[in-house]
């Protein structure tokens, strides 16, 4: 399998320019804990919830401790520490190192590159510009759709495959699926949903995918959606 195979195409974005406060309604509405951030198509760069953990509104700021025979970077530090905790825009507080990979990487490079980078998500471009976003969650759904026994692998239909059927779902109001909830393998179709979709839902879900030429068949991964109590 590749990047392309499993990769979320359906992405929730920001701009260099947003505001911070929007950026953390954007990250608590849409439950995600961090964006791409593009500007005019081309990744800048990268924002996580993590990057405002230690923030000036809320009394959160880090203090760094200045240690005088370190001085030079313990200055560096404390001006970092300033930005993140005050900066107003995304741009301010965004990673721009931002690790990535290309539509054809081998998913065996992406599960090293998140476990080394002590990462959650790898975008992926094509000549320099954001198509795509793979999370652990892709990698994972992607393991369960390979049987026990040896595959040949995604092949150029399994992705054809899969293009058709996105393009099926776009824009109907009972698909509502995430690319990612849809992996195809060997073709065999497999469809992640939540239990709190109707039955209807989920039929219509399954003759869209049988309607696909090469489908062989289809394969639905129930998800429960977790219930949130309060203390």
């Amino acid at each position: 399998m590749r990047a392309m195979d499993v990769m979320t195409t359906a992405m929730v974005t920001i701009g260099p320019d947003t505001a911070v406060h929007d950026l953390a309604k954007l990250l608590s509405e849409r439950g995600i804990s961090g964006v791409p951030v593009v500007d005019n198509g081309r990744l800048v760069g990268i924002v996580s919830e993590g990057d405002l953990l230690h923030r000036a509104e809320t009394g959160t700021e880090r203090r760094t401790a200045r240690r005088r025979w370190r001085w030079f970077d313990s200055a560096f530090e404390e001006a970092r520490d300033y930005v993140k905790s005050r900066g107003r825009t995304v741009q301010d507080i965004m990673t721009r190192e931002v690790i990535s990979v290309g539509e054809e990487a081998d998913l065996a490079e992406v599960a090293t590159l998140m476990e080394t980078k002590r990462i959650k998500r790898v975008p992926v471009l094509r000549d320099g510009r954001l198509v795509g976003i793979i999370s652990r969650a892709n990698l994972v759904r992607a393991l369960a759709a390979i049987d026990r026994e040896p595959a040949t692998g995604v092949t150029g239909d399994d992705r054809d495959i899969r293009a058709k059927l996105l393009t099926e779902l776009n824009g109907r109001e009972w698909a509502r699926v995430w690319p990612e909830e849809i992996v195809v393998q060997d073709g065999i179709v497999h469809l992640w949903v939540s239990d709190t979709r109707s039955a209807v839902e989920r039929e219509a879900l399954r003759v869209a995918a049988e309607n696909v030429s090469g489908v062989r068949r289809v394969e639905e991964h129930v998800v429960p959606v977790p219930v949130f109590r309060p203390f």
